[in-house]
């Protein structure tokens, strides 16, 4: 069975606190910020769906934390991070109030910034989990989102992509370890070819996407393009692309409160039961039930 990860607001049901700020239902895509007042805790998280950023803005605290069965201890203040990669359970320990600012960065937002940096595909990406990282640019990016989560002033989306991309940077330049993935030379896509197609399929996942559409868009003919796929993405191009909807039905289901109807459409979905079912089979359970969990 798939390893059951919990979403960012689902962190209060594990760690009670004030909520101080967040970040908009929809419109922050692969970034979500949740701001938190906290008393003393001793609290168990399960496995988180992102990587987590937790920056700390008020009050000082020895903390202690178990990740992996391995426990680490610093004294945390103001302007100090703590880091987390994504699908690892926790235990945390501090003993005085709290202030903090935790980001979430999506495995497809931080890989997406690999790729371009390193213009090679990418397998994994772990955050090197550490209690105390002493990385002052880090905390004053994940400010400056929140900041913009508090204001929603005009041009926000604009300057949230750029401040996720900054923030994302910064973590893979000090504070990742990265699995490339091996593409097969010349028997795969160029990196540019599967940027491209990966492009194109997010900018027109509520339409109808043809294998003759992807194969234009990579230049290459529907066999050739279907083998080249397959070496890359490790899947046929119909079952990536059907991911694709079921992970972005995934994301309105969490975020918003959009009926199943529009859901299908907004996803590329011939109708609600296509939606259930290719839903059903790729996460375990229908979307009304995984949207009740989620509250």
């Amino acid at each position: 069975m798939a390893q059951q990860l919990i979403a960012p607001d689902q962190l209060p049901a594990w760690v009670p606190g004030r909520l101080t700020v967040h970040s908009p239902d929809v419109g922050w895509d692969g970034l979500s910020v949740r701001g938190y007042r906290y008393g003393p805790s001793d609290v168990v998280v399960p496995p988180l769906r992102d990587y987590t950023i937790v920056a700390y803005r008020r009050g000082t605290t020895p903390m202690r934390r178990c990740v992996r069965a391995s426990w680490a201890a610093e004294d945390l203040r103001p302007g100090d991070v703590s880091l987390l990669t994504r699908a690892a359970g926790s235990h945390w320990v501090w003993p005085r109030d709290i202030e903090v600012v935790h980001v979430y960065l999506t495995h497809a937002e931080l890989a997406a910034t690999c790729r371009q940096m390193y213009e090679r595909d990418v397998d994994d990406i772990e955050l090197h989990d550490t209690v105390k990282a002493g990385d002052p640019a880090i905390h004053r990016t994940v400010m400056q989102i929140a900041r913009e989560a508090a204001q929603g002033a005009a041009g926000s989306k604009l300057m949230v992509d750029s401040l996720s991309c900054q923030l994302a940077v910064q973590l893979l330049r000090n504070h990742a370890h990265v699995l490339f993935r091996e593409t097969g030379g010349s028997d795969g896509l160029t990196f540019a070819q599967d940027r491209e197609v990966r492009d194109y399929i997010h900018d027109h996942l509520a339409e109808t996407i043809s294998l003759d559409d992807l194969a234009a868009v990579a230049g290459l003919s529907r066999f050739h393009f279907t083998r080249k796929f397959r070496t890359t993405i490790g899947t046929t191009p119909h079952a990536f692309v059907l991911q694709q909807r079921v992970e972005r039905a995934r994301t309105l289901l969490e975020r918003t409160g959009t009926s199943l109807l529009d859901i299908a459409a907004n996803c590329g979905f011939a109708d609600q039961p296509h939606l259930t079912r290719e839903f059903k089979k790729r996460v375990g359970v229908t979307p009304g039930r995984y949207r009740s969990r989620q509250r």
